[in-house]
This record gives C-alpha cells, structure tokens and sequence, in this order.
C-alpha cells in the first residue's frame, strides 16, 4: 500500500510517499516540507493571504519531487491524503483542491484527512506504539490533551480556553523584539536570563478543570515589559526566562493531572506512554519537565523526531494508510470541503468556538 500526502494548513507546503507492505512494515519513502518562514519573518507572524499564495506556487513541484524521491509514480499509489482542516482556509483549499485534481485524473481514491489525526496517530508510524495513549498536542495553532483509544476514536480530556502555546510563545517574541518563529528565539533567549526575576502567573495551575489558558501569562509579560521600558538584552532574557518557567510550570501541573486519570481510567495498560507533538514539543526546558513528569507516573514519553513533530506531508499520508487497513476511509474526499475549524473530538461539548464555522475544540 502506497498513500501520497499533501499537508497544506498553516505555513509549511508538505509532500510525501509512505509505504506498508504486506508484512506490516512502514517506509517514508519521501517527505519533503518546504518552510515559509522568509515569508512571513517580516510580518511577525504568519499572513494567511501569503501563506495560501506561497502553497499555490509551490505545491506542484513539490509532490513532483516526493514522487521522484520515492521512486514512484502516480499510477503506483493506491490513494492520495490531503489536509482537509482544521487550519488556514486558504492553504486547505489549495491542498485539497490539488488532491482531488490528482486522484481524479489518476482515477485514485481521496482521502480528506485531520490534521489532528495525522499528529495523534504519528508514534504509531515511528515508534509502532499501540492504543490507548494520551496525546499532548502543543504548537502554534493547538494546545489539547487527547486520549487515542484507536484510528477514529478519540477524546479530548484537555484544551486552552484562549491561546494555544505556539501562540503564547509567539506574541511574547514579538513583544519583546525577537525575531519570527518566536518559540526558537524566546528559549534562546531565555538561555542566559534569571527565571527568578518575574513572578509571572501559573494559569490554571491547582484547579479542577483540566484545561489550559496562556491569554493572562501574555497580558502579565506584556505588563512586566512596559514597567521597565526600554529593555536591555539581559531584561529580555529574565523576561523569556521567567515566561518559560511560568509555561513550563503550568503545562506540568495540567498534565500531571490527565497522567493520574489515565492510570485510573486504564489500570491494565502495562506500558503507558504519553505522546508529545507539535513545534513546542522541541523546547528542551519543556521536554526535560515532561520526561521527568513521565518517570514520576511510570509513563513512557514519546516525541517523534523534529521532522515528523512539526507539520509535514507523512503523517497525513500515514493517517490515510491507517484509515485504510481499519476500512475507516469514510465519505469520498471528493465531496469534502475544506473546515478551518474541525474538533479531532466530535463528541465531548464545545469549548472553544461557535458560529458558523463550528467549533474549534
């Protein structure tokens, strides 16, 4: 079985060819991810309109050189995988709209894939782990704790009320000067500051709700920064020390939380293991305080590598090939249209989000 992918929701243009074959052996024969960052790196953050017209330019030559890289042609595959949402409207109509120009005129069929499914069933496709296993999805876009029972079936125990992480990570940069992606130049920033100097906020932090909330932790460094305007280097180092420790605190207390339910919930799962994707999963003060986290429940941690952490083409294409082996495939892709909100969980109550575009957790 051979799946194209094609990722297209936020600011990376993904290809990728992944094989299964009969012995259940999986291969990432390509996956090619061509960032926007140059694009964007001016604005501060990333600009839909562009994001969607860089997509346009690129997405051709790139599922051409995923084919070549793997070796493969449009007549060897057996289905084509698309992001179909959640994410920037634009860039999914892009994505998808290419998809199903291709397996139209390959007579192949279309897959319209979450692209919160891509990242929940990813240690599956490098670590082959086995259901159930809690998810901690952190990136620019979505903060959640999910609990995976199987390819379909999951539960969101977790989510922010207002900014996802990334997002935090990324305002706080821009407030302070630093350079776009934030996340990367707050945590080397925050490398020589003294994460003793603020007493930021710990959102959430000791109540019964599970979520999440950075909006305050935000309004607090953007408070701190205005009280001792202008910065010096070393106040923008206290400033994203002080965050971080906030960040990581926080995140700890929350996900301790769902650790505890889970060996409640799940007493017979011999080898648990909480699974950490998304971009913030490669700051390493918050990857230290999880593993540490982990080894205090008796967890395993699991964070696949950078490469399949962040946004990509092969995950999407490994969640189709999941889909089909589980005879999941669902309604043709052909008639899907693209959602820029589309909850992984279909089941638990709203949490964020309303109108007519639905709910966005």
């Amino acid at each position: 079985m051979r799946v194209l992918g094609i990722e297209t929701s936020c600011d990376e243009t993904a290809a990728s060819v992944v094989a299964l074959d009969d012995a259940g052996h999986v291969r990432i024969l390509s996956n090619i991810v061509l960032s926007q960052i140059e694009e964007h790196a001016a604005f501060g953050g990333v600009v839909p309109e562009i994001a969607a017209r860089a997509h346009v330019e690129a997405l051709d030559g790139l599922i051409e050189a995923a084919l070549a890289d793997a070796d493969t042609r449009l007549a060897d595959i057996d289905a084509v995988a698309a992001t179909a949402g959640p994410g920037l409207v634009g860039g999914l109509i892009v994505g998808l709209m290419t998809a199903k120009a291709i397996a139209s005129a390959a007579g192949k069929r279309l897959l319209a894939i979450n692209h919160l499914e891509g990242h929940a069933l990813t240690p599956r496709l490098t670590d082959g782990l086995s259901f159930p296993y809690l998810l901690l999805l952190v990136s620019g876009g979505h903060t959640q704790i999910v609990l995976v029972r199987g390819v379909g079936d999951y539960q969101r125990w977790a989510t922010t009320i207002d900014d996802a992480l990334g997002e935090a990570f990324d305002k706080t940069a821009k407030m302070l000067g630093l350079p776009y992606p934030g996340g990367p130049n707050v945590e080397k920033a925050a490398q020589d500051g003294d994460a003793g100097r603020f007493a930021f906020p710990r959102p959430m932090k000791g109540e019964a709700r599970p979520d999440f909330s950075f909006s305050g932790l935000k309004t607090a460094v953007r408070q701190a920064a205005t009280a001792i305007a202008p910065l010096g280097e070393q106040d923008v180092a206290d400033v994203c020390a002080s965050f971080q420790a906030a960040v990581t605190d926080a995140l700890a207390d929350r996900v301790g939380r769902a650790l505890v339910r889970f060996n409640t919930e799940f007493p017979d799962v011999a080898a648990p293991a909480l699974v950490v994707a998304g971009g913030v999963a490669a700051n390493q003060t918050v990857r230290e305080a999880l593993l540490a986290l982990c080894a205090e429940h008796g967890f395993g941690f699991v964070a696949p590598p950078l490469a399949l952490c962040t946004d990509n083409a092969a995950m999407i294409a490994w969640a189709g090939i999941e889909r089909l082996r589980a005879d999941l495939a669902g309604e043709d892709g052909m008639d899907f249209v693209p959602r820029s909100r589309w909850p992984l969980d279909n089941v638990s109550a709203p949490v964020v989000g309303a109108g007519r575009r639905g709910a966005k957790a």
